[in-house]
């Protein structure tokens, strides 16, 4: 157990170069300390003891601004960054290395019982505000664009962008590096630039005709 509380607080480091120091991650990181109470929850639930499983989420929740159903399931060095607005649903399963940014939500389709939510693989990165529904897969070193909407499979190592969410870039699976925002590709402005050339040879190609004539 010790350990593992070892591996969360050097995984803050590794990730955030905002953490300064010992007490300010084990006492300012709201996503460490929703990260700690899940594991509580989820022995619980884990042991048929689901009603205590649901009050601890739901004291987490308000402590932390994140919500985690005690059923999910989470694996080693899981980072939320930030952490406000997260919200994980119950039959999610994120595998090691993941790492989210605030108001992520990975959420269910359907009302039918069964796995119904997200399973992210290891290595990902979901920007702010992205939204992963239903019981889909996010492939292995995959990274997710702020604000992106995501309903169907994504390959290992792709780059999704856009509503509803597109792959718009499928490098070599690699390990996880930090999400950078401002160098996603942008699919429309990739099309306008297309179109804008094909115009200007258009353009070009009328011109030599017209001095021909």
């Amino acid at each position: 157990m010790f350990r593992r509380i070892a591996e969360d607080i050097r995984t803050v480091f590794d990730e955030d170069p905002a953490a300064r120091n010992l007490l300010e991650v084990l006492f300012c990181y709201p996503g460490l300390h929703a990260l700690w109470l899940h594991r509580i929850a989820h022995f619980f639930w884990n042991h048929r003891m689901r009603f205590l499983g649901r009050i601890i989420s739901h004291i987490s929740r308000h402590l932390t601004d994140v919500e985690i159903h005690p059923g999910a399931k989470i694996g080693r060095r899981f980072f939320i960054d930030h952490g406000s607005g997260v919200v994980i649903g119950e039959t999610t399963e994120i595998e090691n290395d993941v790492l989210l940014y605030q108001g992520v939500t990975l959420g269910g389709t359907g009302k039918e019982k069964g796995k119904r939510h997200p399973t992210i693989r290891n290595k990902v990165v979901v920007g702010a505000d992205a939204i992963v529904l239903g019981a889909i897969e996010i492939g292995e070193g995959a990274r997710i664009g702020a604000g992106s909407v995501v309903v169907k499979n994504v390959p290992p190592g792709a780059v999704v962008v856009g509503v509803p969410g597109r792959a718009v870039e499928r490098p070599k699976v690699k390990p996880r590096i930090d999400l950078e925002h401002g160098r996603l590709p942008d699919p429309v402005a990739e099309a306008v630039n297309i179109l804008l050339e094909k115009q200007e040879k258009l353009e070009k190609r009328v011109k030599r005709l017209e001095k021909k004539r």
